[in-house]
């Protein structure tokens, strides 16, 4: 084994290089047919992505950050109602309802699989609560089953957050099913990534997958009559072309991952450094879709482990160091760190390790050879 070999967290052009004949001859289509927005490409993803989501319909737009921003919008969002997130997630979750005049109420995570723990969703509930945005976090499903019957049990909209998550389930149900709205994102870290920006959202709603496309498109119908104010938000032909080849791989792209995850776990099962990390939980077996692999890091040595594997040229990432209810622009709703103690131990503890659908086995072994190396090395300083 090559020790010196450098690893990179992501490498998305050795997973774009074998498709590269197929994304031109797919681009080339598109610029000769001319039809670079509202073509055919756009609408073979959005059935596509319904397909994959189990849902009716899929409503291309112009990233994932919009997918959510739309779903509430659709949803009828008024102005100071609350809507329930995890305070561990990306910025985009909460960004949405702010803009709107809701009020983002953040919530704490299960310690074992990172999403909103569902009976601190039910905690928060008030007479005020409009909807709730669970989410699929590093591609394993929260725990739908709990949260859609409380949603249900109190008349909340649900907002699924599967930016991360395409193809991942429960038991079969994906990501996407459960709920009023999944929102899909395709920005190029994403398992299934596009060559920009791109979202998507599905649902089994005709009503709403009609909103959806009314909002979408500045609220205009027929051209140049506004019904509301809506927003300019439209998936393009490239990028759909583009993610019409990918989509066809991505059965052996979540493969890749659940092969390189299942490798992590039996080298550090080997390792002897329970006492010092702690593993992801694939709750739902082959349900989760690896978009990260994150393990905890404990003692403290987070950000020490982080730079000594940069020394190495081994990539990893911290998603997310600062939790939102701990962000300047969320100053004013008053929350104080330790409201969410759970939020608040995974973004010190938490570090991302390469999981790439073609990371290699020897990489896989590498990786895992410089966490041993860092715990040696702080044993033998401690003694």
């Amino acid at each position: 084994m090559n020790t010196n070999r450098p690893v990179p967290l992501l490498d998305v052009p050795r997973g774009n290089a074998p498709m590269r004949e197929e994304f031109l001859e797919a681009l080339a289509n598109v610029i000769d047919s001319g039809r670079f927005l509202f073509g055919p490409d756009v609408k073979n993803l959005e059935e596509e992505c319904a397909r994959w989501s189990n849902t009716r319909f899929g409503i291309g737009c112009a990233s994932g950050s919009d997918a959510i921003l739309l779903s509430l919008m659709a949803a009828g969002l008024r102005e100071g109602d609350e809507v329930i997130c995890p305070s561990f997630t990306f910025f985009a979750t909460a960004s949405a309802i702010s803009r709107l005049g809701g009020i983002p109420v953040f919530v704490d995570i299960d310690a074992e699989t990172f999403n909103i723990s569902p009976a601190a969703l039910e905690a928060a509930i008030t007479d005020k609560t409009r909807a709730v945005i669970p989410v699929h976090l590093f591609g394993q499903c929260a725990d739908m089953d709990e949260i859609m019957a409380i949603c249900d049990n109190h008349g909340l909209v649900v907002i699924e957050d599967a930016a991360q998550s395409i193809g991942a389930n429960i038991n079969g149900r994906p990501a996407g099913a459960w709920g009023h709205f999944g929102c899909i994102s395709f920005y190029p870290t994403k398992n299934l990534g596009g060559m920009g920006d791109g979202g998507m959202i599905v649902t089994n709603d005709e009503e709403l997958e009609d909103r959806l496309r009314l909002y979408s498109g500045h609220g205009m119908r027929p051209r140049y009559y506004h019904k509301v104010i809506g927003i300019n938000s439209r998936l393009d032909s490239m990028q759909a072309a583009v993610l019409n080849v990918k989509i066809n791989h991505l059965d052996d792209a979540v493969s890749g991952r659940q092969k390189n995850a299942n490798l992590y776990h039996e080298l550090f099962a080997q390792s002897g450094l329970s006492g010092e990390i702690t593993l992801p939980e694939a709750k739902y077996g082959d349900g989760h879709v690896w978009n990260q692999f994150t393990i905890r890091v404990h003692g403290g040595k987070r950000d020490e482990l982080k730079a000594f594997l940069g020394e190495r040229n081994i990539g990893s990432e911290i998603y997310y160091p600062v939790p939102l209810h701990m962000q300047e622009c969320f100053r004013s709703l008053g929350y104080q760190p330790e409201d969410l103690p759970e939020t608040l131990k995974a973004s010190q503890q938490v570090l991302s390790l390469p999981i790439f659908p073609e990371l290699e086995s020897e990489e896989v072994r590498i990786v895992v050879d410089g966490v041993k190396q860092f715990f040696a090395m702080t044993q033998r300083r401690a003694a």
